[in-house]
């Protein structure tokens, strides 16, 4: 049974409900910008009140940050779930191959205006916040399943660098991809960003992270 929060909302609505406010306010953040956005017209976008809109979020631009989180999904996942017998660059392929088969046309429209969200950052202080927070999520995630294949403690400082080199590169990539993407570049262009992906990390950790992992 889901958990309930204070005042009868589960946790699984109240995340389907701030995400649902954020796209709206993507979408606004994106058409006119974040100045010209108030709490007002993103509540009325999505059909609340204003006073509900400041209830989820402390500020008309931490609106951004569930669909900013949204964006990075795919990676936070991808990389929880690596098997250890595989290569990065295999499970990266694996799971890109995955995705365009199987997402649906929410996540695919909520992958463009994370990547909307990210351009942004680059002129929006605001935005940038929301965007490096989802960094840290997936650094975070990083160090983990790095500690495992590595063999060492989650807290470990080799592990700690490499996670968050690792994430660095992929950040880079990800603001890169997204601007090719937003500028017109069609996607069949782009078949190579999974090992892109795969490369910037396992060149970040120095080749330490990539291999599979033996018995």
């Amino acid at each position: 049974m889901a958990s309930t929060k204070r005042g009868g909302m589960s946790e699984q609505r109240r995340h389907r409900l701030r995400l649902e406010i954020s796209r709206e306010a993507a979408r606004l953040f994106w058409e006119q910008g974040v100045d010209a956005t108030s709490g007002d017209q993103i509540a009325e976008a999505v059909g609340l009140s204003t006073r509900t809109i400041w209830r989820h979020f402390r500020s008309k631009e931490s609106c951004a940050e569930p669909i900013v989180m949204q964006g990075v999904s795919w990676e936070t996942s991808m990389i929880g779930s690596w098997p250890r017998d595989l290569s990065l660059e295999e499970h990266v392929s694996a799971e890109a191959t995955r995705f365009g088969r199987e997402a649906s046309d929410i996540e695919r429209a909520d992958e463009m205006l994370a990547m909307k969200m990210i351009l942004l950052a680059a002129k929006e202080p605001a935005i940038r916040t929301a965007w490096l927070m989802a960094c840290d999520q997936v650094e975070r995630e990083m160090a983990g399943i790095f500690a495992v294949r590595l063999r060492l403690p989650g807290d470990d400082l080799q592990v700690r660098l490499h996670a968050a080199a690792a994430s660095a590169a992929l950040r880079v990539i990800n603001e890169d991809i997204g601007a090719a993407l937003l500028t017109g570049t069609d996607r069949g262009e782009l078949t190579d960003a999974p090992e892109r992906l795969a490369r910037a990390v396992r060149n970040a950790t120095g080749g330490a992270v990539g291999d599979p992992v033996t018995p």
